[in-house]
This record gives C-alpha cells, structure tokens and sequence, in this order.
C-alpha cells in the first residue's frame, strides 16, 4: 500500500493575513487513525472518506463534507473510513474571525459543518476539487471563495493578533506580562479578544506554545536537556507535551505518527510565521 501523501501551498498575498497554509492529504488505506496534536482552527474539505474525532475530554464528533476544527486545547484523536482525501486551509486567528466570525473559544475542541457558516456554495466546491489532484489547484478553487466571504476586521483587532504572534514567537521564555506589556489595553480586554480569535487565554496560549515548540524541536533533534530547562522539571515537561501532542518525548522519538511529525516541523503550519502582506482592515 502506497504511503499516504501530504503537501503544502502558501496562500497568497491577498489571503496570508487568514491563512498559514493550505494542505492536501491522502491516504489510501481502509481505515486511518492518528493523532492530532493541539493546533490552530482549521476548514477541511472532505474530498474522500468520512469519520469522527475524539477530543480531549472523551467527546466524539462526527465529520461533514466542509468541516470547521476549532483551535485545539490538547491532542485529539481521529478516525476515518478511507480511502481519506481531505484539503485544508490552516487559518491565523483573524482569518478565523474574518472567515468562520464564531468566537473562537467556544468552539474549540469541536467541529462545526461548513455549510452553516458559508452555505452550500462552498460545499459545491467539492466536486470541483475532486476533479484536479495538485494542491496548488486546489488553492485555486478554494481561495476566491474564501476571500470574498472574509467580513473586515478592525486594524485594533489586527494589532493584537500581531502582538499576540510575536509575543509567542519570541526567544527565550514567554509569560504573560510579557505580553499585556505590549499592548494598550486592559489585561480583561486582552483576556478577552485573545479568547474570542486565538480560542484559549493568553496563559493557556502559553502553556500550548511552549509545549509544542518543545515537540517541535526535539522532533528535530534538540537537545531534550535543553528543552526540558524550559519547564519546571522534567516531569512537568512530560505531562505537557504529552498532553497537546499525545505523545510523551520519549515517543515523540520512537513511535510518532508520520503525519503528526510533520505537522510539528517548523516548516509544516508554522503558525508564529509572521504576515508577509498587509490585511486590508476597518477602522
């Protein structure tokens, strides 16, 4: 059986302020399970095969053929009856906002049918997928559509995000002061719109970012003794890593899973990438 696929395609100018990526996978075997670690809101177009995920409390959703996955607070697992072809579009916290509009922290851990938010006209695109096998086409279909569905966002709102994004990028340690230092706004207002785009509050954001970016790099090959300095001791390492990856460092090495792998490589979503064009915003 042939290996399952993915590939990538950057968005354009005009939609890098909404989206970090668009994807294609493809599996062809009959059944596909992995885990998923905590990620960032996504829209998945169900090409082939459908199936449900399993989140972090024990809830279990079912998929749709357009699937909104709100931003993750811990690995959640999946399952689908293949053969699985799904195209994605890995969405930045205001592409959320303008794009699915929904507060993002209610919807977190949960999947919600595209249809509802963009209506059947984006359902229909499916078949038009179907019928092209290159991601880069792909993205051709889907960017107009979501582009002229995104609403504008207020440039205050883009500030944040921007603020949020280097605070999490930043080198060394992060914490929360750290970033209610660099905007003008009440430590409630952040609170508050970090929840309604990012999903989470700022120190949950905290404790994902670091957690990941500890996976991350030592699926590339860090020095664990390094990475474990960024926590209180190893064991707290192990507990968070295990929890927004499912996987514990030790795994992370041996018995991860070839997709979740890639999806914590640098190069893959990259969701602390800074914007390359200037949203177009309200006042």
């Amino acid at each position: 059986m042939s290996q399952p696929l993915l590939a990538f395609a950057q968005p354009s100018p005009a939609a890098a302020p909404f989206a970090t990526l668009y994807y294609l996978f493809r599996s062809e075997a009959p059944v596909v399970e992995g885990i998923e670690r905590a990620d960032i809101g996504q829209i998945r177009f169900m090409l082939n095969g459908a199936g449900s995920v399993t989140f972090p409390d024990g809830r279990c959703e079912r998929s749709t053929p357009v699937m909104i996955h709100g931003p993750g607070t811990g690995a959640a697992r999946y399952r689908v009856e293949g053969p699985f072809h799904c195209f994605g579009v890995a969405l930045r916290p205001i592409g959320w906002g303008a794009l699915v509009g929904l507060p993002a922290h209610e919807r977190a851990d949960h999947l919600t049918d595209g249809a509802t938010i963009f209506g059947d006209g984006m359902v229909a695109l499916i078949d038009r997928l179907r019928a092209v096998d290159d991601v880069e086409a792909m993205k051709a279909i889907v960017e107009p559509a979501l582009l002229a569905h995104a609403r504008p966002i207020p440039d205050a709102h883009h500030r944040l995000a921007e603020a949020v994004r280097q605070w999490l990028a930043s080198d060394g340690p992060i914490c929360v002061d750290g970033l209610f230092a660099r905007v003008a706004l009440s430590p409630r207002q952040v609170t508050r719109w970090v929840n309604h785009y990012f999903g989470a509050p700022p120190k949950f954001l905290e404790r994902k970012f670091r957690a990941v970016r500890a996976a991350s790099d030592l699926v590339e090959g860090a020095d664990p003794a390094e990475v474990a300095g960024r926590f209180y001791d190893q064991s707290h390492m192990i507990r968070e890593i295990r929890h927004f990856t499912g996987h514990t460092p030790g795994t992370l090495a041996s018995a991860i899973d070839p997709v979740l792998a890639l999806t914590l490589q640098s190069t893959a979503f990259n969701e602390l990438a800074p914007v390359t064009a200037p949203p177009h915003a309200a006042g």
